[in-house]
């Protein structure tokens, strides 16, 4: 596909690096030259110095006959007029649109359609960053914990610890622990390698082990790979902004809130918004105010300000005064690669945004597209189409699909029932299937696969 991506900050710069390493005609449009002169050197893509909701920027642009615009600048209202431009001047398919503001996303279905601002596809960072970390609140113990096929399966990491029932053992023996239970190990990631799990595979303390079951199954196997944290009560967050307020009055009503901020006008506001949580004015920096606050029962101690080294300080030392878990918002990949284990779990936007992206982007009929370990690994959940005579898939069992390697199949979900991958499943149209991939450069023979053509002669 031709696609342009307005902006080459770090939404911009990781999006066009995922696209054009998979064979997409990428053009990626800033005001800043010396972001898109580094863009170039790495990849093989075009750049365009200019105003992203000019109309003679997105002419040379190649706006004519691009396939998708897709918006992710820092201004919400360059990202919206950007759309106006490429729909009203240039007819371009389709539109994504990054919106941050509240304010915008409060009135989303009245604003954005074609009669209005035509814009195909909102992301909202916040909100998904906000889902992302209300997940690991629900669900204590799990590194990450992502949704697929409207909630009715979960894809769960968690840390193997010592001690656990399957710790030192195989992995067929989930099976003879919990009968009841139908589960499947996607992946293994074992000091940053990933191991493609098999039956005989041996699970070791400290490995990163990434499960899949219906959702009422997580905790039961949860419990077999780790001693099970205790429900979180008490959750600490430092900074009221939007992705700290929203995270607030989504569990406002669920946990004992307390959240800090600077601002004092902020924290008026907060208080006459939020219902139960209590809003504090002050640093989350300060010793004093973290031991008068009761640092030492907080259950979670969640550093969300717009600034990443504030944020890693805060999380240490909430840590080393007794927070029994600290989740940190990290936005510079470099700095998530550098923290340590007093950070229990860093938290990128940029992944969580792109993951958003990429179920728009991506060939097929995609429903989700969830990035795992910092874009290293990704899940998918595919829609089958097609008969016997048209797919490689519909009509065959699990273990007659000849998969990529480095690629395995979580699960399949046929309407409300959730089928566990083992081998004699067959898959039907209509199907829904999650797939796990630990190199993402295999996603264009996973596409191929999915894709409706001659299938039974290929």
């Amino acid at each position: 596909m031709k696609i342009i991506i307005l902006g080459a900050g770090q939404v911009g710069g990781t999006l066009a690096e995922h696209l054009a390493n998979e064979q997409n005609d990428i053009t990626v449009v800033d005001t800043d030259a010396e972001k898109l002169r580094s863009l170039q050197d790495r990849l093989d893509i075009g750049t365009v110095l200019g105003g992203a909701s000019h109309p003679s920027t997105l002419l040379r642009a190649g706006a004519e006959d691009a396939d998708m615009l897709i918006a992710v600048t820092n201004s919400d209202e360059i990202n919206m007029m950007a759309c106006q431009v490429a729909h009203s001047i240039f007819n371009t398919p389709t539109k994504i649109s990054r919106v941050r503001s509240p304010n915008y996303l409060a009135h989303q279905e009245q604003l954005f359609n074609p009669a209005n601002v035509p814009v195909d596809v909102i992301i909202g960072p916040e909100q998904l960053v906000t889902k992302n970390i209300r997940q690991l609140i629900a669900n204590p113990g799990a590194l990450q914990v992502l949704d697929f096929a409207d909630g009715k399966v979960q894809l769960v990491a968690v840390r193997a610890f010592y001690g656990g029932p399957l710790v030192g053992q195989e992995l067929q023996e989930i099976r003879k622990h919990m009968p009841k239970v139908d589960t499947r190990v996607a992946a293994i990631f074992r000091q940053d390698r990933p191991i493609i799990p098999e039956g005989n595979t041996v699970i070791e303390v400290d490995d990163e082990v990434f499960f899949i079951a219906a959702r009422k199954h997580i905790r039961a196997v949860m419990s077999e790979l780790r001693k099970v944290d205790k429900p979180y009560k008490r959750v600490m967050i430092a900074g009221g902004g939007n992705i700290g307020a929203t995270l607030a009055q989504s569990i406002d009503s669920q946990y004992q809130v307390k959240v800090i901020e600077k601002s004092y006008n902020r924290c008026r506001m907060l208080s006459e918004r939020l219902k139960h949580a209590i809003v504090l004015c002050g640093s989350a920096a300060e010793p004093q105010l973290l031991t008068a606050e009761n640092i030492e029962n907080t259950d979670v101690f969640c550093a969300l300000t717009n600034n990443d080294e504030s944020n890693i300080m805060m999380s240490m030392l909430a840590k080393r005064m007794g927070a029994k878990k600290v989740i940190t918002l990290i936005t510079n990949a470099a700095y998530a690669d550098l923290v340590g284990d007093e950070i229990d779990i860093a938290i990128s936007p940029q992944q969580i945004t792109i993951g958003s992206l990429l179920t728009h982007v991506r060939k097929g009929d995609i429903s989700n597209v969830h990035s795992l370990r910092r874009g290293a690994a990704e899940a998918i959940e595919l829609i089958a189409h097609g008969d016997a005579y048209s797919s490689k898939v519909v009509g065959r069992r699990l273990d007659e699909i000849n998969l990529p390697e480095g690629v395995t199949i979580g699960a399949v979900v046929r309407g409300e029932e959730v089928l566990i991958a083992h081998g004699h499943v067959v898959i039907e149209t209509d199907d829904h299937v999650i797939l796990f991939l630990v190199d993402r450069s295999r996603i264009s023979q996973v596409e191929k696969l999915f894709a409706v053509g001659f299938g039974f002669f290929s």
